[in-house]
């Protein structure tokens, strides 16, 4: 299977609902990347990163860490993910996303944000102003 971009985008986050976790995530430790999926539950989405896939080498700043988490705490203080997800620094996994567009935004995101670019991510939730 050909490798996913690093960042992914939306549009390509696997959707591993139907079993197929395991198979993406060794996928993603074959390739040394940052896992990324979305999963479907019911009529909510889950969405999980894990920079354990990426091995030692990958590297993820603690501002980017700090960036991360706060855009977690902000998703669950809108009641956009359930108070559950959890918010890293080694993974991050989001409960109770509405739908597979926001979910898969998010996924792309926080994917992105673990590759050290975090426009997508401040996009995708904007700090309170």
């Amino acid at each position: 299977m050909k490798p996913l971009p690093t960042p992914c985008p939306a549009h390509l986050v696997p959707d591993v609902t139907d079993g197929g976790f395991d198979a993406a995530y060794r996928r993603a430790q074959a390739q040394h990347v940052v896992f990324v999926a979305i999963e479907s539950q019911g009529q909510w989405w889950t969405v999980k990163t894990d920079t354990l896939t990426a091995g030692p080498e990958h590297v993820v700043d603690d501002a980017v860490n700090e960036a991360a988490r706060d855009a977690v705490i902000r998703l669950v203080q809108a009641d956009e993910v359930r108070s559950d997800a959890y918010p890293g620094p080694v993974y991050f996994v989001l409960h109770g996303v509405a739908g597979e567009d926001r979910a898969r935004e998010l996924a792309a995101a926080l994917h992105a944000a673990l590759y050290g670019d975090l426009e997508p991510l401040t996009a995708a939730v904007p700090a309170k102003t």
